[in-house]
C-alpha cells in the first residue's frame, strides 16, 4: 500500500517550497522521521523510505552549524531519496534545501500548522492512508452514533434496509462495498471507495444519490464499525436466540466485533430490527444489558426470592 506526493499534498494542505517533479513519488511508510540525530552527523538510523519531518528545533540547532557543514549533512538526507521533506509553520528553510529538492527531485513542503499539529496530523493521516484495507460485500451505516455494517447475502434486502434507515435520519457511509482498515489495534474503520460515496443502488429503482435525495447529513465518509447485523432468510425450525444472551462475532484483522443474526421474514420491519439491534448494543456500551437483566430477575424470582405481592 502507498500514496503519492501529491495526495498527501492535497490532503493535508500544503505548500510546495520546491522540487515539484517529486510529487508522484511515492510513500509506504507509515512513520515520520526526525533528523536531528542526521543533522548532528549520525547516520546510522536513518530511514530513507519516511517522509521527513522538520521543526523549530532542528533548524534551531541546523543554524548553529558552519553553513558547508550544514551542507553537507543536508544533502546526505536528500541523497538518501525520501520521498518528501515537510518543515512546520514557523521553520525559515535555508536556500539549499530549496536548491536540493530541485536537484534531487525531492518535494520541499510546508505546513501552516506548529510541529506538534502537524507531526500528529501526519502521523494520524499516514496510519490511515497506509493500513492494510479489506473489501467487504455488504452496507455500512451510523446508526445514533454506532457503525453499523449490514451483511447478508445479494438480495436480501441491505439497500432497501439502508435506505429506510435514512430516512429515519440515519447516516449512510457506504452501500454494497466496504473498505475496512484497523487504526489500531480494536479499532476498526469503514469507509466508501470514492466512486460509491453518497451512492446507494435499489433494485427496481436504480442509482441514488442519498445527498441530493435527504441532504447533506445523510452520509459521511467514514465510521468506527462496532456492530456486524448479518441478514439471513427466515427458516421454519431453525433456532433462533430469543433472549440475547448468546454472543457471536465477527473478527476482521485482529479486532472481533459484536454480531447480530436477524432473520428476514416478510412483514416484518427489518429497517427496525436493525436500528434497535444498534441502539441495543449501544446500551451494553454503558453497560446496560436487558436480557441479562431479565434473566438475573427470572432466576431470582425462581428462587423465591421477589417480591411476595
Amino acid at each position: 500500500m502507498s500514496i503519492k506526493v501529491k495526495k498527501i499534498v492535497k490532503d493535508i494542505n500544503l505548500d510546495v517550497l520546491a522540487g515539484e517533479e517529486g510529487l508522484v513519488n511515492e510513500i509506504a511508510d507509515q512513520n515520520v522521521e526526525r533528523p536531528g540525530l542526521e543533522f548532528a552527523g549520525f547516520y546510522d538510523f536513518f530511514q530513507p523510505g519516511r517522509v521527513n519531518l522538520i521543526g523549530s528545533k532542528e533548524i534551531s540547532f541546523l543554524d548553529k552549524l558552519d553553513e558547508e557543514v550544514a551542507k553537507t549533512r543536508v544533502r546526505y538526507i536528500f541523497m538518501q531519496q525520501p520521498p518528501c521533506i515537510i518543515c512546520s509553520k514557523n521553520v525559515n528553510l535555508p536556500q539549499f534545501f530549496m536548491d536540493f529538492g530541485n536537484e534531487f527531485k525531492i518535494p520541499v513542503l510546508k505546513s501552516e500548522l506548529r510541529t506538534t499539529a502537524i507531526s500528529s496530523k501526519l502521523y494520524n493521516y499516514l496510519q490511515d492512508s497506509l493500513a492494510e484495507r479489506q473489501t467487504i460485500h455488504g452496507v455500512l451505516m451510523d446508526i445514533n452514533g454506532m457503525g453499523t455494517l449490514i451483511m447478508g447475502k445479494s438480495g436480501i434486502g441491505k439497500s432497501e434496509t439502508a435506505l429506510e434507515l435514512i430516512r429515519r435520519g440515519h447516516q449512510l457511509i457506504s452501500d454494497d462495498r466496504v473498505d475496512v482498515f484497523e487504526s489500531e489495534p480494536g479499532s476498526l474503520i469503514g469507509t466508501a471507495p470514492k466512486i460509491l460515496e453518497r451512492y446507494i443502488e435499489i433494485r427496481g429503482i436504480g442509482i441514488v444519490d442519498v445527498v441530493r435525495l435527504f441532504g447533506a447529513g445523510a452520509f459521511r465518509e467514514s465510521k468506527k464499525i462496532k456492530l456486524v447485523v448479518e441478514l439471513e432468510k427466515w427458516e421454519d425450525g431453525k433456532y433462533y436466540d430469543r433472549l440475547g444472551l448468546e454472543t457471536q462475532t465477527a473478527k476482521y484483522f485482529n479486532t472481533e466485533i459484536p454480531k447480530v443474526v436477524i432473520p428476514v421474514l416478510a412483514g416484518r420491519n427489518t429497517a427496525l430490527l436493525v436500528e434497535s439491534a444498534a441502539l441495543n448494543e449501544k446500551l451494553k456500551y454503558f453497560g446496560i444489558n436487558s436480557a441479562r437483566e431479565f434473566t438475573d430477575a427470572v432466576n431470582s424470582l425462581a428462587r423465591g426470592e421477589g417480591d411476595d405481592e
